[in-house]
């Protein structure tokens, strides 16, 4: 049984500039969140880094999460979104190169759970078993 789809997006040679300007970032949680018609649970939660650092970001959705953390010293984005139910893809490589202007994007797409249930043994303790 599948309990979800993970996908694990890194876009790199990314500007700096919009790595760190937190309007970027909330722009394409927006994005993901309205195209997947994905529901948040309360605000996303966001962190700028001070100085030159980055941006981190958490919406926690009711199918589960979106996450992204920047840095723009490495002029890279990293992403996850995690499902609990079936989506359509959603195209990261065509949306990210736009902002934050990644000329690399590489998406990994991972089905969550065992495909068979699969029971484990008992375990013996002390006093019985579980």
């Amino acid at each position: 049984m599948i309990v979800g789809t993970e996908w694990l997006i890194e876009a790199e040679g990314c500007s700096a500039e919009s790595l760190r300007d937190l309007s970027v970032l909330k722009m394409i949680f927006a994005r993901v969140i309205s195209d997947l018609g994905l529901k948040t649970i309360g605000e996303p939660g966001w962190h700028k880094f001070g100085g030159e650092g980055g941006v981190t970001g958490l919406a926690m959705l009711t199918e589960s999460h979106l996450a992204c953390h920047t840095y723009p010293e490495h002029e890279t984005a990293t992403f996850n979104l995690y499902c609990c139910r079936s989506r359509p893809e959603w195209n990261w490589e065509q949306n990210l190169k736009a902002l934050p202007d990644a000329e690399t994007v590489s998406v990994r797409k991972i089905g969550r759970g065992r495909k068979q249930a699969v029971r484990s043994p008992k375990s013996k303790i002390a006093g019985g078993e579980i």
